[in-house]
């Protein structure tokens, strides 16, 4: 150690020398124990002082990257948020939904959850799997998640297939329930009650629910899991997802999220081809957020509020060949505006 004391060393200079310096004291032989011990020994020297080191670099505050984009609002409500990024031809797609599992009213927990789950079975101008067709498209990381304040969809997609994205995350928000019917509930309650079952019948699988029960008060919007009750999933019904799509998947409610290879313009005049002629929900009142127990105990009742949303189009063949699309909008809130939006091949 003292001929380290005259000159400054590299860290390949110094770490092989510490390394083997804990590997003759703790290691009686060089199995996957002994280095697993040797990292945690080294990590624990060296973290703090390079976790310092960057607190100087930064003036003790925390440094947030800067994400440019540009935000626009349509006409019926819907924001656009476009971050230019050049770096490969690929395109992220995330629509964002203002509704969770703090809206869900009693005895419908997890029902937000369920609804995200319908949104993949086919719309009513593509009654198909949502899964497979931007799969082959090329589509990569593919999914939906439900917290309790929000639900999003979300796929990146080569640029050039990024018309065939929009148009189906538009046609879900504004043309669904025609492709929903009792079947493809009940095969979709049976998935999400298999993935409570799965959560929930491992080591730890109940420490949600415990955490949930001991955090919020009774009558709170948080005081339910997202994933809910075997109970109330199976006392959703079709009614339910009706009024749950008009009354909280409209445009006025949504946020759409573009970001990648393309600029904002390009990608705003998009969206509003796509989703500008959408009419929007009427307005809803805001979830209560009950801070106290209520007599007896119970969470106080939350319904939909009731509106319309009137949707129509031609319903696409559910064959799985290459096939051109098109869909004409209907609005029942705001006139009989008819508008046939650009066909769309999908495969």
């Amino acid at each position: 150690m003292g001929e380290m004391q005259g000159s400054r060393l590299d860290s390949h200079d110094y770490l092989p020398a510490i390394e083997n310096h804990f590997s003759s004291i703790f290691c009686e032989d060089t199995g996957m124990r002994c280095i697993v011990l040797i990292l945690a020994l080294v990590l624990s020297v060296f973290a703090p002082g390079l976790a310092a080191a960057q607190e100087a670099n930064t003036g003790g505050q925390v440094q947030i990257p800067d994400i440019p984009y540009e935000k626009f609002v349509l006409d019926n409500g819907l924001t656009v948020i476009v971050h230019e990024d050049h770096k490969a031809p690929i395109v992220a797609v995330n629509v964002w939904y203002h509704v969770g599992s703090k809206n869900e009213p009693e005895g419908r927990s997890g029902f937000a959850h369920l609804f995200e789950h319908l949104m993949f079975n086919g719309s009513e101008n593509f009654n198909d799997d949502y899964f497979q067709a931007l799969e082959r498209i090329g589509a990569t990381d593919l999914n939906g998640t439900t917290n309790e304040d929000r639900t999003n969809y979300f796929q990146n997609v080569p640029v050039h297939a990024l018309d065939v994205a929009l148009w189906m995350e538009s046609d879900r928000m504004g043309h669904l329930l025609g492709a929903i019917d009792q079947a493809k509930l009940d095969e979709q309650r049976g998935v999400v009650q298999n993935e409570k079952r799965q959560g929930e019948n491992q080591p730890y699988g109940q420490v949600w629910n415990k955490i949930t029960a001991a955090t919020w008060p009774k009558g709170h919007p948080y005081a339910h899991t997202v994933i809910g009750s075997m109970e109330d999933l199976d006392a959703a019904s079709l009614e339910d997802v009706h009024e749950w799509f008009r009354t909280y998947y409209g445009p006025n409610n949504a946020v759409v999220v573009i970001a990648g290879d393309i600029d904002a313009e390009t990608a705003l005049e998009k969206v509003k081809t796509y989703f500008g002629d959408m009419p929007p929900p009427p307005p809803r009142s805001p979830v209560a957020c009950g801070g106290v127990p209520r007599a007896g105990g119970a969470r106080p009742a939350r319904p939909f509020p009731i509106s319309i949303r009137g949707s129509s189009g031609v319903r696409g063949s559910s064959a799985r060949s290459c096939r051109t699309v098109s869909r004409r909008r209907v609005s029942t809130r705001s006139g009989t505006s008819r508008r046939w939006v650009t066909g769309i091949t999908i495969c």
